[in-house]
């Protein structure tokens, strides 16, 4: 598909500013759903990655698209890819967010590109959120989002290949390494339900089975990317004994329902490299944590 590259650039620039107070009620949420026990005080600092969960856009059902998300065309390009994943980003913390705190996330799309991998087109959009604690700047994020052709295969085959969300290249297992620390999770459709509560996202592919095989040419419920760098960055922070200064991550390939999955970590030279990765062998996320 040809893109109007030149009407897409015109999102360029555009901003949008959200506030949500971090809750006491939102941490306990967020536990019982990740099965963590993290303070829920106010005025403690609040969970790594909880920042996902707030100032989400929050649209009446006549202004949602066809996979769940708002619209496209409102903050968003009107990209007409119809496939959307969280491809990655990094993550810089310069403070806590502290609970009972006003959080404010102002967003800017910084950049729109288009690109070709083996499995069709791709867009790109970067976006960066600044998100402050009662006025002070607590986080700076930059977040990748990639646009995709729809499956190759007839909808119904369930047989898309797992590709590369970054380069839409055909992704070949990779022999997941041994972590020095690892983790387990079983990633059952209630937890993702949950998850996608509480981060208010209305992706269908998280929570609707047949739309996700049917219509996107998934195997099944798809593990939120969202969800897999929290655990990561959870068990950095567990690792090192502080939170990291910076996170970086990257998705590689879908993790799902009902496939548990580990949450793996080794020293680096300058931190920690961490990955998910499914019983099938392949790393789904990898992420890098410095300190």
């Amino acid at each position: 598909m040809t893109l109007d590259m030149d009407r897409l650039s015109g999102w360029i620039g555009k901003t949008e500013v959200m506030h949500e107070t971090l809750s006491p009620e939102l941490v306990g949420r967020f536990n019982a759903t990740l099965g963590s026990d993290f303070s829920a005080a106010t005025g403690d600092p609040a969970p790594l990655l909880i920042h996902l969960c707030l100032a989400q856009p929050a649209l009446p059902a006549d202004q949602l698209g066809p996979d769940g998300h708002p619209r496209r065309g409102g903050f968003l390009p009107p990209v007409p890819l119809p496939r959307r994943m969280w491809a990655g980003g990094e993550m810089v913390f310069s403070a806590p967010l502290l609970i009972g705190a006003q959080v404010t996330r102002t967003s800017v799309i910084e950049d729109i590109t288009q690109k070709q991998g083996s499995t069709g087109g791709l867009c790109f959009v970067t976006v960066r959120h600044e998100i402050s604690s009662d006025g002070t700047t607590a986080i700076s994020e930059r977040q990748d989002i990639v646009y995709r052709d729809p499956p190759a295969q007839q909808a119904g085959s369930h047989s898309d290949p797992q590709t590369d969300p970054q380069t839409g290249q055909s992704a070949t297992p990779e022999p997941v390494p041994g972590g020095t620390h690892t983790r387990h999770v079983d990633p059952t459709s209630t937890m993702l339900f949950r998850y996608s509560a509480i981060t208010f996202n209305g992706h269908r592919i998280h929570y609707d089975a047949p739309y996700a095989r049917d219509v996107e040419g998934y195997e099944g419920l798809v593990v939120h990317g969202p969800m897999q760098a929290t655990f990561m960055a959870h068990l950095a922070a567990e690792v090192k004994g502080s939170p990291p200064k910076r996170f970086d991550y990257r998705g590689k390939s879908p993790l799902f329902a009902g496939n548990p999955f580990t949450v793996n970590a080794a020293e680096t030279d300058d931190g920690l490299s961490l990955w998910t990765a499914g019983t099938g062998g392949q790393v789904a996320m990898h992420s890098q944590a410095s300190w």
